[in-house]
């Protein structure tokens, strides 16, 4: 079942290839529901009491070098897997809806960039997660520069220059990655059998030495990949030459991919050099907050808007895991679910916008609502939701974080509170100056389309659900998080309790406390 998860969306791409131009966006579309029926099949078949890893594969793929192609879930990715195939179809179907360029190809990419993606969530061997992680980058250059949008007119790139710049930092991320991954596997073999599995690396264990360096190996590639403060200077550029459709699962999705790699891969294998630099990637996480917030709710286009939100979305995420407390990692878990689901229809409606008023400058737009009552009451939900309202799930989700931070580091927790302000303001700006300020003249105001109700309406049923539930998420994650964060806070334990002798004396420090 997990194979046929992770290699139907590239088979219904490939079979795409020889359809006629006419079909091939809803068979592309029929791929995405195939992926998401095996989603939701394997999710019902979760059994949370078990723990670990389920619907497990492990086949010795490259064995001179220890190398597996291992495949498993557990409360870690099954839920990012669910959100991978759900937004999936909104892409693919906002594209199938509209007359799309080089359709055979343009659909084979997306459907490719799926598997990729459901690969890096779904790999338990270091080398593959690797290579799925890069391999994700390649439909997007593609899709980016192809399809993209050139903004020389306004004084911007071109589509094939903002995705050069993406590409430049997200390889350097990623040849970082890779040197790390090969140098765990040998540091962690100790010179014994050479393997790549994520769950014997953390079995062996690796010196702090070592630790400390392969840390910001691989937190600079999530980092870059999320986007965070300082390594997010791709980001504006390529939102904004995006083709819409793509940006839906890009950003609703890929970016998670990042904050996945910290719990998955950082926090259980690196977990003494994860303690020491705490602080360090908390400060990075409030900076991501803070300047996110603050350039969102300074932004004209509508695009920046959301992808700020999204900068400062990810800051509170990144705060929740290095939280290392297994609330901080529940929330953040739910809060990355959150953010998809909140930021692909969205970008939906960002497309609809543009339709209507032929611009994505906030200034320009107003008056949406005049005649489009269930537009602005979809809208409204996802604005609502965007903002964190009490009710609902992304409140919870920040509830979650922060509590694990004020138990963490409570000065950290004050300041991020900041960012859940600054966030009403810029959602609330975007909701009313779309729709319900004055109504420019030759701006279209109509309802929603049926085809467009058909994408949007899902997603806020989703927004809804998950509102009303967040527990479902809660419950099946959290003895995940637990051992992944126990590898931390067990560590921290063992040394706590550690006992020293000094000049004949004994001392025993527990919790900080010289006995």
């Amino acid at each position: 079942m997990i194979n046929a998860l992770l290699w139907v969306p590239l088979a219904f791409g490939v079979v795409g290839l020889f359809l006629p131009k006419r079909l091939v966006g809803w068979f592309a579309t029929a791929g995405a529901v195939v992926t998401l029926v095996i989603a939701v099949i394997m999710a019902f078949g979760f059994d949370n009491g078990q723990g670990g890893l389920q619907d497990t594969v492990h086949t010795m793929w490259i064995s001179g070098l220890g190398v597996e192609y291992s495949l498993g879930i557990d409360g870690l990715n099954l839920f990012l897997v669910l959100l991978t195939a759900v937004l999936w179809i909104a892409g693919i179907a906002l594209a199938a809806f509209r007359d799309t360029e080089r359709p055979r190809t343009f659909f084979f990419l997306m459907l490719a960039a799926e598997t990729a993606t459901l690969g890096s969530f779904l790999s338990q061997d270091l080398l593959l997660f690797v290579l799925f992680f890069d391999l994700m980058l390649v439909p997007f250059y593609f899709l980016f520069g192809s399809w993209g949008v050139d903004r020389t007119a306004e004084g911007g790139p071109t589509a094939a220059q903002a995705t050069l710049k993406m590409m430049i930092y997200t390889l350097i991320g990623s040849l970082l990655m890779l040197v790390g991954a090969i140098a765990t596997a040998i540091v962690s073999a100790h010179g014994g059998h050479l393997t790549f599995s994520i769950e014997a690396i953390e079995h062996q264990g690796l010196p702090l030495g070592s630790q400390r360096w392969i840390f910001w190996f691989f937190a600079a590639a999530f980092l870059v990949k999320m986007p965070a403060f300082l390594v997010h200077g791709w980001m504006p550029d390529a939102y904004r030459a995006a083709p819409l459709p793509v940006l839906v699962v890009f950003s609703g999705v890929l970016a998670k991919v990042g904050a996945y790699g910290f719990l998955r891969v950082v926090v259980p294998l690196f977990p003494q050099a994860t303690a020491q630099f705490q602080t360090v990637i908390l400060l990075v996480a409030l900076a991501s907050i803070l300047y996110g917030s603050v350039m969102a709710f300074t932004q004209t286009n509508v695009r920046l808007i959301a992808g700020y939100s999204s900068v400062a979305q990810l800051g509170f995420i990144t705060a929740g895991i290095f939280a290392l407390r297994a609330d901080g990692a529940d929330g953040a878990i739910l809060q990355m679910v959150n953010h998809g689901l909140v930021v692909a229809p969205l970008f939906v409606i960002i497309a609809i916008l543009f339709e209507r008023t032929g611009t994505e400058d906030l200034r320009s737009m107003g008056g949406m609502a005049l005649r489009a009552p269930v537009l602005a009451a979809l809208f409204l939900i996802v604005a609502l939701a965007t903002l964190a309202m009490p009710g609902s799930a992304n409140f919870i989700g920040e509830f979650y974080i922060l509590n694990g931070l004020f138990d963490s580091k409570i000065v950290f927790a004050i300041i991020a509170i900041s960012g859940v302000a600054m966030s009403a303001y810029y959602a609330l700006r975007l909701y009313i100056g779309t729709m319900h300020n004055r109504k420019p003249d030759g701006v279209a105001s109509r309802e929603i389309s049926l085809r467009d109700g058909v994408i949007l309406a899902p997603l806020v049923l989703c927004i809804l659900g998950l509102a009303l539930y967040p527990q479902l998420i809660l419950h099946r994650a959290d003895p995940s998080v637990q051992k992944s964060v126990a590898a931390v806070t067990g560590n921290q334990t063992a040394e706590e309790e550690a006992v020293a002798s000094t000049d004949g004396e004994t001392v025993v420090t527990i919790r900080g406390v010289s006995k």
